[in-house]
């Protein structure tokens, strides 16, 4: 049983008596869709992931570099459905983590030729993301993690994330060297 304090408006999570395994990774998502093929074109076709199984006309797997499933599309409950409320609770975004800066700049000069919508760009201080949005209207980001040397950290030792616009041409330079 977990007791919460009625005075306390917010727990210290740093001292919090459990912490997960800093090895723990996020290891799939499944995204509910309205069209399975349209968002077969997105995922696969502008993103470039790759269908590792389907199982009917209802979920379909998808993955990069071969894992058995980085992101499941299903229409269970939502085939011809309506994309969900801005105020409503639910995913915030998807986040697709790139190994280099330079595959960051690749996409995104896939989306630009693609002449894609980015809603955002950003630089967090810790990572550079680009925002954009599924067919579906979830917020996918695509980003990668600067260097850890290079984050930034003020003395006293704490991470200062920020959020500043991301020099896309700046980005986009790095896909020709």
């Amino acid at each position: 049983m977990f007791l919460i304090e009625k005075k306390k408006s917010q727990m210290d999570t740093q001292k919090a008596p459990y912490s997960i395994p800093s090895q723990t990774r996020i290891g799939h998502i499944h995204l509910k869709v309205a069209d399975m093929e349209r968002s077969l074109k997105f995922y696969c076709g502008l993103l470039g992931f790759k269908e590792t199984s389907r199982h009917g006309s209802r979920v379909v797997f998808i993955s990069a570099g071969g894992y058995h499933q980085h992101i499941a599309l299903n229409t269970w409950y939502s085939k011809n459905g309506k994309p969900p409320l801005p105020n409503n609770t639910g995913l915030s975004q998807v986040s697709i983590l790139y190994p280099t800066r330079r595959d960051l700049a690749c996409i995104l000069k896939r989306i630009l030729d693609a002449n894609y919508t980015i809603s955002g760009a950003s630089d967090h201080g810790v990572s550079e993301n680009l925002y954009i949005e599924d067919p579906d209207k979830n917020v996918i980001a695509l980003y990668w993690d600067k260097p850890y040397e290079l984050w930034p950290f003020h003395k006293d030792g704490t991470l200062e994330i920020y959020n500043v616009p991301l020099n896309i041409t700046e980005l986009l330079e790095t896909t020709s060297r």
